[in-house]
């Protein structure tokens, strides 16, 4: 049996151009041989719909693009994810479905039984688990299909008490076949691989696993679709972060014909979830998941040219270099904005950070905005000394400022902030929090570095400069970060420790950090929840990010 995976970038509500791209998939394996086609998870109405569910309408046109598709699923077989009506009276409407396409007809179903209601999921609140399990036989073949979920779920949802493959393995399968949209975060990335072999040593049988790829707003989807014989050898290894379609030969012993690895290097499984921070984890991931974040949040919402705030900062030259990789240099356009604050080297670098990347730039000095600001507030100020409000004024005038050329020339203005100072508040609303995406608002300092280093691997395009000096906002004589924030080396373990891994103070405390140091800290993240609020989307690539992924109150008391 020829198997082809179709690893696919879907835009969720785009029924004609999702249809359009399953069905060229479907004829090109046609063309090739093909006796079975594999599709991610929810590919007909793109991953995660959300309250889209909720309109009839959506789910009638999500249900007539399987019809289209069934149509040419002729002399190939179609597994493919989408919404199914649950006919019963109780329960939810719809079942996340895999469907089996053959002989121009549904031939089976499968539905999803453990649905994730965590971090950035909430499946129950739109479908109904599936607890019906029958493996689909297929040209002579027992096929068990899953949909985006493994015996190990059952440790994070201890409600479900019944995992579909100790069900479907009763009939003797042949081999697993799992359609899944599963999003990328650095460490998801890296144990993938070993969930998969984990499977197939408990079940004893091969697995296809095809998953989606793009992103969708915040939430970024990698690709990496494997499959893997029955004696945990990996014999196929797609691309990540990009679109691919590729073939497994499957003999009637279920062997496949011979290894047929390709795509990129194999990522070999690591610990899901370091016990301390580790800066450098997963960096070439995360770059290549922020470049697809930035590249599909603008070809899905139309856009084409984007803004960067550019200060000659750490912050800025890393997200003025991923955009010009994601939507190419001649369209991202870089407004340097300096203040009698700034230093002439901090202007000279990011106009050689612009040189490097070829981007265009311009330089509108904000002194004389800044001097009237406060000659008009001087009657009420009067003698007040300088302080966070004329600190505050400055970064004001930038964000009016980058958001005035956004406006004018249709340009999305990316922000800056990264995950330390948004966890701490070190940020001023509707100043230097504006925009219309976060680069790096799932990135602590430490990761921003060492996504610098990256991007110099092969050539100075960051100059050397912005990375070795001090970081600052520069908003008062003399600036640095450190004299608000703890060195970025002890703040982003004591921050990965309280958000990733959901350490509480006497936990922390426990691991050698000073106790009035980590009451601090913690106290900062807390009360800066109502900015975080007010934030723009985050692309996610961490286990935990701000925004869809981590709800807390804003309102609370939570320091013991």
């Amino acid at each position: 049996m020829k198997i082809f995976l179709a690893q696919q970038n879907y835009h969720i509500g785009n029924f004609e151009t999702n249809t359009a791209k399953i069905i060229d998939a479907v004829r090109q394996a046609k063309q090739q041989g093909g006796d079975l086609i594999v599709f991610s998870e929810l590919a007909v109405c793109g991953y995660p719909p959300r309250d889209f569910l909720e309109f009839n309408d959506f789910v009638e046109q999500s249900l007539a693009a399987v019809q289209a598709i069934a149509q040419e699923a002729d002399t190939i077989g179609v597994i493919v994810g989408a919404p199914s009506r649950n006919p019963k009276a109780e329960g939810k409407d719809l079942f996340n479905s895999a469907y089996l396409l053959y002989d121009k007809k549904i031939q089976a179903t499968a539905h999803k039984t453990l649905l994730p209601t965590y971090d950035i999921f909430d499946e129950y609140r739109y479908f109904e688990p599936g607890l019906e399990w029958n493996v689909m036989e297929f040209k002579g073949k027992k096929l068990a299909v899953t949909v985006c979920e493994d015996i190990w779920n059952l440790d994070d949802n201890p409600l479900y008490r019944i995992c579909p493959m100790d069900e479907l393995v009763k009939q003797q399968p042949d081999i697993m076949v799992n359609i899944s949209a599963s999003p990328f975060d650095y460490a998801q990335a890296l144990e993938r691989l070993g969930i998969v072999k984990r499977n197939v040593a408990k079940y004893k049988i091969p697995m296809v696993y095809c998953n989606t790829v793009g992103s969708q707003t915040e939430i970024v989807f990698d690709g990496g679709s494997v499959v893997m014989d029955a004696q945990e050898n990996l014999v196929l290894e797609m691309s990540y972060f990009s679109e691919e379609m590729a073939y497994v030969e499957l003999k009637d012993d279920n062997t496949f014909v011979q290894p047929v690895l390709r795509g990129a290097a194999h990522i070999p499984y690591t610990d899901p979830m370091p016990k301390a921070f580790e800066p450098h984890l997963g960096t070439a991931l995360i770059h290549d998941a922020l470049v697809t974040g930035i590249r599909d949040y603008f070809s899905k919402m139309g856009f084409t040219k984007a803004i960067v705030a550019s200060s000659g900062g750490i912050d800025s030259a890393v997200t003025l270099a991923l955009a010009c990789r994601a939507l190419g240099s001649k369209n991202v356009h870089a407004l340097l904005m300096p203040s009698q604050f700034s230093t002439g080297h901090s202007v000279d670098d990011a106009v050689k950070l612009s040189e490097n990347l070829n981007n265009p730039y311009d330089i509108l000095p904000i002194r004389h905005i800044f001097d009237t600001y406060r000659e008009t507030l001087q009657p009420v100020f009067k003698d007040l000394p300088f302080n966070v409000a004329e600190e505050n004024l400055q970064s004001r005038i930038r964000g009016a400022l980058v958001m005035a050329l956004s406006n004018k020339f249709g340009s999305i203005l990316l922000n800056t902030s990264n995950k330390s100072e948004l966890a701490t508040g070190y940020g001023t609303l509707y100043g230097d929090m504006a925009g219309g995406l976060g680069v790096l608002g799932d990135v602590y300092k430490m990761q921003v570095y060492a996504l610098a280093e990256y991007i110099n691997r092969d050539k100075e395009v960051i100059p050397r400069n912005i990375i070795d000096k001090a970081p600052s906002a520069e908003l008062r004589e003399g600036q640095k970060d450190s004299d608000s924030l703890p060195e970025y080396d002890v703040l982003d373990p004591i921050l990965y420790q309280y958000i990733e891994r959901r350490q509480g103070p006497k936990e922390i405390t426990a691991q050698g950090f000073d106790a009035a140091l980590v009451a601090r800290i913690l106290r900062m993240v807390n009360m800066n929840e109502y900015k975080r609020n007010q934030f723009c989307p985050i692309i996610r690539v961490s286990p935990k990010a701000f925004g869809v992924g981590r709800r807390v109150p804003i309102v609370g008391k939570y320091l013991s």
